[in-house]
């Protein structure tokens, strides 16, 4: 199994990457949400120029806000500056687009995007549509260092639904996925996958999976919500309930039992902000804090929901069983200000034995 962090972008914080890198990470995926944090691609060029092996690559980048040829013509970029070992994740937006209180793509745009998108990523000529009807495109001056399509980037589709993880089998080298409970969970994720890619006539050859979650390494008798663990995955558990409450709120969907205990508590909080800039609260602290009126929300239930909490035999019992399952890749996404404390105890405990 490779252990991956995925980052949200700081155009400061490259030392962590740096520090990844040393630690024998084997990935570093840098989220595109541009209501959030730093650009992604930016804070890739900077990691490329102070990196030298560690795999780098957008985690993910959002269909919904880029045109397809300014996706490509961003990787292939820092394809330039790190020959090799660029890897291109997208999605629809989830988050990114609705942080502005608009909805993800659906799947049907999400999937001409990806036509769109295959041929572009490889330097090859594509058809656009526009308002003046189909318009053929490609990049045009490929050489002299501007960009790179020599060495390939290969395609990770983020999916979490039944349509979506189709389109990761039919377009992907791989998917980015939310991370199976257990391996029968994960089974059922590649079945779902392996759809996609039968419906085009497609053999799924070295296709690479990943889940994107975090670590918690507990102490001998640590409990699952300590204050150590809370400070360390409690911003992870929370943008799931972010994820959930959207669901909610869009298309009535109802909450996992995980959240049944603070489900009724945590809408009345979000109902008591105006309608009309709602979106904005709700992903606030997103993936990198969480907000003081929602500490209460962290119980054992939520907090193990999303994240992977126990001892160093535990987790590495679990990793083991999860790539026996098909999952080549567990990225970890810790709080900001513990980010270093988690990325050296995952790099001590879990890595030399995965």
């Amino acid at each position: 199994m490779d252990i991956g962090v995925c980052v949200a972008s700081h155009v400061g914080d490259i030392g962590y990457v740096v520090r990844a890198e040393e630690l024998g990470y084997t990935h570093a995926w840098l989220a595109d949400s541009q209501m959030l944090w730093s650009d992604c691609y930016a804070t890739l060029a900077l990691a490329a120029h102070q990196t030298s092996h560690i795999k780098i690559g957008t985690g993910v980048a959002v269909s919904g806000t880029r045109p397809a040829p300014v996706n490509a013509a961003g990787i292939a970029t820092i394809n330039a500056l790190a020959p090799g070992r660029t890897f291109f994740g997208v999605g629809a937006g989830n988050t990114a687009r609705r942080v502005m209180g608009l909805p993800p793509q659906r799947i049907k745009e999400f999937e001409e995007y990806l036509q769109l998108l295959v041929p572009l990523l490889r330097g090859e000529e594509a058809d656009m549509p526009s308002g003046q009807g189909t318009l053929p495109i490609r990049h045009i001056m490929p050489d002299k260092g501007f960009v790179n399509f020599s060495d390939p980037i290969p395609l990770y589709v983020s999916g979490f639904g039944p349509k979506s993880l189709a389109l990761a089998g039919k377009y992907g080298d791989g998917a980015v996925l939310a991370l199976a409970s257990n391996p029968a969970a994960m089974q059922s994720v590649w079945h779902m996958i392996q759809e996609g890619a039968r419906a085009v006539g497609r053999e799924l050859e070295d296709y690479y999976t990943t889940a994107l979650t975090t670590m918690v390494v507990l102490d001998d008798g640590e409990a699952v919500d300590s204050d150590r663990v809370k400070a360390e995955c409690g911003a992870m558990a929370m943008a799931a309930v972010h994820y959930q409450y959207d669901q909610y709120r869009n298309f009535g969907h109802q909450p996992p039992n995980a959240l049944a205990g603070i489900w009724e508590d945590y809408t009345r909080l979000l109902e008591e902000y105006p309608a009309e800039r709602r979106h904005q609260r709700i992903h606030a602290g997103h993936n990198c804090w969480v907000m003081a009126e929602e500490a209460r929300f962290l119980t054992p239930e939520v907090l193990t929901a999303s994240s992977m909490i126990g001892t160093r035999d535990q987790l590495i019992e679990r990793i083991q069983g999860l790539a026996a399952a098909g999952l080549d890749q567990i990225m970890i996404l810790p709080n900001f200000d513990t980010r270093f404390d988690v990325l050296e105890r995952v790099g001590k405990d879990i890595l030399p034995n995965v």
